[in-house]
């Protein structure tokens, strides 16, 4: 097997401008939900055929609702949803049908739902991923990218991550994320696909869900802050994230999709920012943003409870194969994310519905 070549897309070139050149139909799956949204508005902005897959258990109409007033009625022609479910097989394959490309989102998320629900966190993430495999091997598509995770790295006690070295899984829902790299591995050397993983750190950004019991952090405490509440972290507020804007993981899923390869290839990249924010960092952050935008906010201090099981202490990604390898160049820091995010975290709750 052949390392990717980097020919086309350095660092610093945008790989949008490639797509116009060859448009091709993509897949992707959970598009309805915060990521997958995002880059189905961004290859519809691009010119490409969309075929979006998502059973609304995490995902929201309001996003692709948002996606179709962004692009435009014309864009929005090129792209056809199917609402299905990845552990159904049957779905799986109708969705892979004439596509070239695949951006496989769909997956349940966050460690404590894993903890709580190991069997559903087990039927979605491993067996619709194992689905979601073999349709895309039937259909011929070209290439499988997939969201992968910093979880992978378990109690691994090095900094920064790198691909090459994990520890032991702290969570059900570790355990399917790293089984998913080793399905994708196997089916390269099994059946000769392209198969890519992005080891996803911390990803925030518009529409990010900021409600229900496995809310993200982010949109969960600007909700909070914007509403005069308290936010809870758990621990002493000194574990440390690396944030990564969802701007800098459209790019990287973009990247991974086009760089030219020749004949089978299996890859796991960090996809980050590649830098620490504590929580207590955090939640100043929030309080910074909130307060140029809301006149006279009363920012209450957070309160400390237990860690939580299953949490990883400290984490650092490298980022360097995906800079050498897919000439991944993040454009967003936390700060940066943050301030062009919060417009959509402090919107009246009415344009949240749906």
């Amino acid at each position: 097997m052949r390392e990717f070549a980097l020919p086309e897309l350095q660092a610093g070139l945008d790989p949008l401008a490639e797509l116009a050149a060859r448009p091709r139909r993509w897949l992707v799956t959970g598009s309805a939900g915060f990521i997958g949204s995002h880059l189905v508005e961004a290859l519809l902005r691009a010119g490409q055929k969309v075929v979006g897959l998502d059973n609304f258990a995490t995902g929201f109409q309001r996003n692709l609702d948002e996606v179709r007033a962004a692009v435009g009625e014309a864009a929005w022609a090129r792209h056809r949803f199917i609402e299905g479910d990845i552990v159904d097989p049957a779905t799986c394959a109708r969705a892979c049908e004439g596509v070239d490309l695949v951006l496989h989102q769909a997956a349940l998320g966050s460690v404590p739902r894993s903890l709580a629900d190991p069997l559903r966190t087990h039927a979605v993430n491993a067996t619709g991923f194992l689905n979601m495999l073999v349709g895309a091997r039937e259909a011929g598509c070209a290439r499988f990218v997939f969201a992968a995770s910093s979880s992978t790295y378990g109690d691994h006690p090095g900094l920064p991550k790198v691909e090459e070295r994990i520890g032991n899984p702290l969570s059900p829902y570790a355990v399917t994320k790293y089984l998913d790299e080793l399905y994708a591995g196997v089916f390269t050397r099994s059946y000769g696909m392209q198969t890519v993983g992005l080891r996803y750190f911390n990803v925030f950004g518009p529409r990010q869900d900021p409600d229900g019991a496995y809310a993200a952090v982010i949109p969960n405490w600007a909700s909070r802050i914007a509403r005069g509440e308290t936010c809870m972290i758990n621990g002493d507020g000194e574990t440390t994230r690396d944030f990564c804007y969802v701007a800098n993981v459209v790019q990287a899923n973009l990247r991974a999709a086009l760089v030219p390869a020749d004949g089978p290839r299996h890859e796991i990249f960090n996809i980050a920012y590649g830098e620490q924010t504590t929580l207590n960092q955090l939640h100043g952050l929030l309080v910074d943003n909130l307060r140029e935008r809301i006149a006279g906010l009363q920012a209450l201090a957070p309160q400390y409870r237990e860690f939580r099981a299953g949490d990883v202490r400290h984490s650092l990604a490298d980022v360097g194969k995906a800079r050498r390898l897919l000439g991944y160049a993040p454009t967003h820091s936390v700060r940066q994310g943050l301030r062009e995010a919060m417009g959509w975290y402090v919107r009246p709750p009415a344009t949240l519905s749906g």
